[in-house]
């Protein structure tokens, strides 16, 4: 099946050919390690995982690049108040950051190259550059990128220059000759960190790194380079005119950005007390929950994050799984076939939306009609065979890999799910069972009213009852 690709520069999805047959070259941009990492990081990253898994499974030879900016501004502001060295802070964060991808279920990318590993082309690039006129050395010996040489400027973001210049910050300290003009190289002051070059004893800019890492790499041109959509400008833009500027090639094919994150509809800031980390999230909610919320929106939409939101992605993912463990204890050695014409569907629907742009949110709603669908199968008969189980365990296969939900048994992340909340209710798991036993009993004996006032107490201390063929069991809500 064809995949089309919503391409930034021009607005609209375009089918996805890439360069050299079924090899594709993807770069996204990685995090500058001096923190720990956000949920505005997760989603970005988890999208480009869910991209790089559905590349795969559709049977293209992915080269996944994602880099960790290693030396920055931050980074040595933060070694300077705490009395370290950049490399102790970034080596502490990169090590913090793959404990949060490992517990998230990112994998982790085919390479992860760091700013400090490429000074030698960085410092090349640069001096190309130089060479051709686009870039110019200034008095204290950084050097800077002359944004009028490059005539394209700006066809990426769609801005227009007086805007640009509008929006310029320049340093007092900075020797630009135009507001727009951005630092391939910078001078390092006294106590920061630096390595020798043509122009001065310094450091490399943000936006060259990431030019010379992703040529050094895959080459001139890449078939796709992502990020947030806060990286359009000034970041992406200034790529394309270093890596456009000096190799007179296209640089990238399809530019991939996904949307902003919003904390109870508000952007996440510290000040505002709603800076979420990766870390204290996955403490209290669990990490397939947590990419379920961030996959069931486009990953080109904005997505708000919120207790009811969470609450929300929970439950769908409890679903999923207790659909799981019902075919596990519904399957039987007999029984006709009647549940894979439901699963093969399935699965060309989930094809057809994941190959759209990579539209999540429609294959997400696929699972929960087929969620829906097979309930009601086992409500109408409650056993399958064997060769319907394989079937939609294949189908549940598809999503896991793809999505990198539904990867654990069953019955252990139900049971993990309940006694994660129990405690909260003020009841043990024994008392529970008691009261779905009275309840059962009433029901038995014709007395709804007994049996709907125990389902309405369990209910409000957050305990959800669901009645099947096969018994009663209950979630924490």
């Amino acid at each position: 099946m064809t995949i089309s690709i919503y391409n930034t520069p021009v607005k609209k999805k375009q089918p996805f050919t890439p360069l050299s047959g079924k090899k594709i070259g993807m770069y996204a941009c990685g995090v500058t390690v001096y923190d720990m990492s956000h949920i505005g990081h997760a989603r970005s990253l988890i999208v480009f995982d869910v991209i790089s898994r559905y590349l795969r499974k559709q049977g293209y030879e992915l080269t996944y690049v994602r880099n960790f900016t290693d030396v920055d501004d931050k980074i040595i502001a933060r070694a300077n108040s705490l009395g370290t060295s950049y490399k102790e802070i970034s080596e502490k964060y990169i090590d913090e950051f793959r404990t949060d991808m490992n517990t998230l279920k990112v994998k982790p990318a085919d390479v992860e190259p760091r700013a400090t590993e490429y000074i030698p082309q960085i410092i090349e690039l640069v001096r190309k550059l130089e060479e051709k006129g686009l870039a110019y050395k200034a008095e204290d010996g950084s050097v800077y990128y002359s944004v009028s040489k490059f005539r394209e400027y700006g066809k990426l973001s769609g801005r227009r220059t007086e805007e640009m210049i509008a929006g310029a910050r320049v340093d007092i300290e900075e020797q630009k000759r135009d507001p727009l003009d951005f630092a391939l190289w910078k001078r390092s002051k006294e106590g920061e960190p630096w390595w020798e070059s043509p122009w001065s004893k310094g450091r490399p800019g943000w936006h060259i790194e990431c030019s010379a890492m992703s040529t050094d790499i895959l080459g001139p041109t890449l078939d796709v380079h992502g990020g947030g959509r806060d990286l359009i400008f000034p970041h992406h833009e200034n790529e394309i005119a270093q890596s456009e500027g000096a190799y007179n090639a296209p640089f990238v094919r399809y530019w991939v950005h996904n949307g902003f994150v919003t904390i109870n509809g508000e952007k996440m800031s510290k000040s505002l007390g709603n800076f979420l980390t990766i870390r204290e999230l996955t403490s209290e909610v669990h990490p397939e929950t947590l990419r379920l919320l961030l996959i069931s929106q486009h990953y080109r939409s904005p997505i708000n994050f919120s207790k009811e939101a969470i609450q929300t992605s929970n439950q769908a993912l409890v679903r999923f799984y207790e659909l799981l463990d019902r075919i596990n204890r519904a399957t039987t050695a007999g029984g006709a076939d009647r549940l894979k014409p439901i699963a093969d569907a399935f699965m060309g629907n989930f094809e057809e939306a994941m190959s759209d742009d990579f539209n999540t949110a429609k294959a997400v709603a696929h699972l929960h009609d087929l969620t829906t669908e097979i309930n009601r199968e086992l409500d109408s008969s409650p056993s399958i065979s064997e060769d319907d189980s394989r079937s939609l365990r294949s189908a549940f296969k598809l999503v896991s890999e793809v999505f990198g939900i539904l990867e654990d048994e069953p019955a252990q992340f139900l049971d993990l799910i309940k006694r994660s909340g129990i405690s909260e209710t003020g009841l043990d798991e024994k008392e529970i069972q008691d009261l779905i036993d009275q309840r059962g009993a009433a029901r038995k004996a014709k007395d709804f009213k007994r049996a709907d006032e125990i389902r309405n107490m369990l209910l409000s201390k957050g305990i959800q009852l669901k009645d099947s063929p096969e018994g009663t069991v209950w979630e924490k809500i």
